[in-house]
């Protein structure tokens, strides 16, 4: 078996992606890199669930790395005690409290910020944030669609900070390991990759409209979507499922999935065709009067579910992708939310597949195999158990701060950019119910205007991602 080689302490990984680095760096920006010694006052946007995995994993290195978590923020004040209470029990500093991230920019001993919001206000925050000179942590995916993806870019180069997407395989040994297997040629010259996620949901339910609950700011919550009557089966963590605010399981687990594909396959590019396809399978439905809607599932509208319950869910829950680059390589995806076999040698609900000219290689989790031609037993491995695993995106996140070398992050903007765009692009083919070619020079679609039109959004002052950087 290979043993896993040690690449945390590589600054990069050859050229499995393109790095930010050798941008010029603003008088702003070159204020904003930290001494080795000085502390890094961190602010962390989106308090809730992944906020608090955050939240827990700066806890973790505030001696290592000399951080604090000072402000947390969070448009629902409901939250607070419960998070704050865990910063003061593991660090000892009790955090500032506030609801409008606008103020936390405006705080001047803000190093950084550390996004976990709704997909929606991913982009907006980040580039307020670098126009503030905060080094930036942004959630997958980094962007709720293709344009204002591109603009974090631009504000990522204007400003030379540190801008780091949380595409967190990016960080574990074994699945560093796994890449560089295939990049050396480990099974040959790759021709596609299989991107999984199979994750069982539930129906989330259905309830009336109604008034968001005192101390839930909701406007600021909707921010750049366009507004709608509060209801609470479209707000916290619900809002995954409709696209007004989430992008569906493909942005979700699947932007994890499709980002190590896309490593593996070593394409820092966009595909040139796109066609996805899928529904809202295994409801019980009377009528067909629907989008999308065929005898036996359900797309839009509320439906009976799993154990009679009702969902408004707009995004679909079995999706199939398929994606197509210029000299021929295939990545494919698929996402199934309801009971399912696995694949791969000993069934894998969520991880990747590579397929090259002399085998075949599976990652599930931070574990890997490699199997020769026909043969059945692997060749080649992870290290049996793994190594100990001490270094995250967020330790590396922070390191890179104090360094200004952007060429030390693990996943930077560009990298986050195009992962992010296969589900974006997947989930447009899918609405618009047909195979698409796009020209990635331009980021615009051939000869389809409809389609085009999915790239951006309306925004809604004063929440409006700018045309100027």
């Amino acid at each position: 078996m290979t043993k896993r080689r040690d690449f945390i302490k590589k600054a990069a990984l050859g050229s499995a992606g393109i790095a930010v680095g050798g941008m010029a760096f603003s008088a702003k920006s070159y204020g904003s890199i930290i001494g080795s010694n000085e502390r890094i006052n961190l602010a962390q946007i989106g308090i809730r669930n992944q906020g608090t995995v955050h939240i827990n994993n700066y806890c973790d290195i505030k001696n290592s790395h000399n951080v604090v978590l000072k402000v947390l923020c969070d448009t629902d004040e409901n939250l607070f005690d419960a998070k704050s209470k865990i910063v003061s029990d593991k660090t000892g500093v009790k955090p500032e409290l506030e609801w409008d991230l606008r103020k936390v920019l405006d705080n001047k001993e803000i190093d950084a910020v550390s996004i976990a919001t709704p997909n929606h206000w991913h982009a907006l925050a980040s580039i307020w944030a670098c126009q503030a000179g905060k080094h930036v942590y942004v959630e997958k995916p980094a962007s709720h669609n293709i344009w204002e993806g591109r603009k974090m870019i631009q504000a990522a180069q204007k400003s030379g900070l540190t801008v780091q997407v949380g595409l967190t395989n990016r960080a574990f040994n074994n699945v560093r390991d796994a890449m560089q297997f295939l990049h050396e040629g480990g099974i040959g010259k790759l021709y596609m990759a299989k991107a999984l996620t199979y994750k069982f949901r539930n129906s989330y339910g259905t309830a009336e409209n109604g008034t968001p609950p005192a101390g839930f700011h909701y406007n600021q919550w909707l921010g750049p979507a366009g507004y709608r009557p509060y209801n609470e089966k479209r707000s916290h963590y619900n809002w995954h499922w409709y696209w007004d605010t989430g992008n569906g399981d493909s942005g979700n687990t699947g932007s994890h999935q499709l980002d190590i594909a896309r490593w593996g396959l070593q394409k820092n590019e966009h595909p040139e065709t796109i066609y996805s396809m899928g529904g809202i399978y295994g409801f019980k439905q009377d009528d067909c009067q629907t989008e999308n809607c065929t005898p036996g599932t359900m797309v839009y509208g509320d439906v009976n579910t799993y154990g009679h319950d009702k969902s408004g869910q707009e995004t679909p829950n079995i999706q199939s992708g398929l994606f197509k680059y210029a000299d021929g390589t295939m990545l494919e995806y698929e996402a199934r939310g309801r009971y399912t076999n696995h694949e791969g040698s000993d069934g894998k609900e969520v991880g990747n597949l590579f397929y090259g000219e002399d085998g075949w290689l599976e990652i599930s989790g931070t574990t890997w195999r490699a199997f020769h031609h026909r043969d059945t037993k692997p060749f080649a491995s992870s290290e049996e158990g793994g190594a100990e695993q001490k270094a995250t995106l967020f330790s590396n996140f922070i390191e890179t701060i104090r360094s200004g070398d952007h060429t030390m992050l693990q996943c930077d903007m560009r990298d986050g950019f195009y992962s992010s765009a296969l589900p974006l692009l997947a989930n447009i083919s899918y609405r618009v119910k047909r195979e698409l070619k796009f020209m990635g020079d331009y980021e615009k679609f051939a000869n389809d205007p409809e389609a085009d039109t999915m790239l951006s959004r309306v925004y809604r002052e004063p929440f409006a991602v700018p045309d100027q950087i």
